[in-house]
């Protein structure tokens, strides 16, 4: 394969030998049709001239070898009818009759008939101009002719030396581009020392083209490329260290699941075992176990839905039905049954009726979770408001850092990690996924050791009109 520089200078002499084709085959054409013109008016002019002087004259053979000498030109004198009167350069007797040529036909009715042919007489290309003469004794046609030979020695004679200038601009250019592929190829050089520095892991070689601006545009692209895999490594090594990271918390988050799952079956098998060693056992105590193995066996049920629901809201598996309803007695339905689990503890309800469109269920999943997490982190009461537009539960508890902001939504992730309880820190997480399904999201407002709020927009539940297509 050629290179660069090898393609560029085989390019230009390519380029500069189809222009002087080109410029050729214009100016060929362009001058034989200036000369040609140019010998016409030359007859035109002779003719002009030697009008007066045919006109006086009787001795026609004399006038047109006289004529011929002085003009260089073929002079000819044809009768009205046709028959050649005077010849200069043949035998007017073996000529044959001249009525039908076409310069003469043209003559009989414009002042000056043209023509270019071939002459049968002399064997010969010529340039034909005929006059009509009308005198008191008789009318002749005077005709000039003049060899296209000559004229066409006169035209090749420019044409060569319109081909020696373009030959000399020629080789001009191509000096011209033989310097700017050598300053090229130098520069390719630069540029392909560099890339081998670059690959041999010398970041700190210098890159400078000294010729081209182009070139010196590659040049900060690649010194920017550089860069650019300098900071891709080390942002390789910040992804992988991510991993790792990230393998790690998994890994403290099975450990504290399998923790959180053993905690409830050691403490059915404990129960179940006492009851199936002592058949004797107190009836009291007996119906005390059956109650704490009933409990352990709802909160481990209870885990493995949570886990169940955050995978499918997590793979979009889960679809949600929405139906109207009073959204103010869902929030009392909810708190019922957290009073009840709470009995030492105030919920407070602040709010207006409000007829939303939703999924129910989901809507007291996401209510149940906000209030319980809120119970959990503080100690005094939680409020539960209800506005036109706006669902929020408050808490004067511990607040949140602002540092854990943004992470208290993550799937597995607490705030106080080293209380697990059934939720295992999927709460807010199936919060956000339930709000994301009904087009609105969790805000949270915290200030840390006073208090956060969670609440959600009520804009978009409601009962969307389907467009049907005509």
């Amino acid at each position: 394969m050629l290179r660069i520089h090898q393609l560029f200078f085989l390019n230009v002499l390519g380029l500069f030998v189809a222009a002087l084709f080109v410029a050729s085959l214009i100016s060929y054409f362009t001058l034989k049709s200036m000369i040609i013109q140019d010998s016409e008016e030359r007859l035109v002019q002779n003719i002009n001239l030697l009008n007066p002087l045919i006109s006086i004259t009787k001795d026609y053979d004399r006038f047109v070898a006289q004529a011929s000498g002085r003009t260089f030109l073929r002079v000819t004198i044809i009768d009205e009818d046709g028959t050649v009167i005077a010849e200069s350069d043949a035998d007017k007797n073996t000529m044959e009759n001249h009525s039908g040529r076409i310069e003469v036909m043209h003559a009989m009715t414009q002042p000056y008939g043209v023509a270019i042919r071939y002459s049968n007489t002399v064997k010969n290309d010529f340039i034909y101009v005929a006059h009509k003469i009308v005198t008191p004794d008789k009318t002749f046609y005077l005709r000039l002719a003049m060899s296209l030979d000559s004229v066409m020695d006169h035209f090749y004679l420019l044409w060569i030396k319109l081909v020696g200038a373009f030959g000399i601009l020629v080789v001009i250019a191509l000096i011209i581009a033989y310097n700017i592929s050598k300053k090229t190829r130098y520069d390719i050089q630069q540029i392909t020392h560099y890339l081998d520095q670059i690959s041999a892991k010398n970041y700190q070689v210098i890159l400078k083209p000294e010729y081209f601006r182009e070139f010196l545009q590659i040049s900060i692209m690649l010194k920017n490329l550089v860069k650019k895999l300098q900071n891709r490594d080390k942002q390789k090594r910040k992804h992988t260290a991510k991993l790792r990271l990230i393998n790690k918390q998994q890994n403290d988050i099975l450990s504290a699941i399998s923790h959180e799952f053993k905690n409830p079956i050691a403490a059915i098998m404990g129960y179940a075992e006492t009851l199936q060693d002592d058949l004797h056992l107190d009836p009291k105590i007996r119906a005390k176990f059956l109650d704490k193995i009933l409990s352990n066996t709802h909160r481990v049920t209870l885990m493995l839905d949570r886990l169940a629901l955050s995978v499918k809201l997590e793979n979009n598996d889960l679809s949600i039905k929405p139906s109207r309803f009073e959204l103010s007695e869902a929030c009392h339905d909810s708190i019922s049954i957290l009073q009840a689990k709470y009995p030492g503890r105030t919920i407070r309800y602040e709010g207006v009726s409000k007829s939303v469109f939703a999924d129910k269920t989901m809507i007291e999943l996401i209510l149940t979770n906000l209030i319980d997490n809120a119970l959990k982190y503080s100690e005094e009461e939680v409020v539960v408001r209800l506005s036109e537009s706006t669902l929020s539960i408050c808490d004067k508890g511990i607040g949140i850092a602002p540092s854990e902001l943004d992470k208290i939504t993550s799937k597995f992730y607490r705030v106080q990690k080293n209380r697990w309880d059934n939720s295992m820190g999927l709460g807010l997480s199936i919060v956000s996924y339930i709000l994301k399904l009904h087009d609105s999201e969790l805000r949270i407002e915290s200030t840390f050791g006073l208090g956060s709020t969670f609440s959600f927009s009520l804009t978009n539940f409601i009962e969307k009109k389907k467009i049907t297509k005509k």
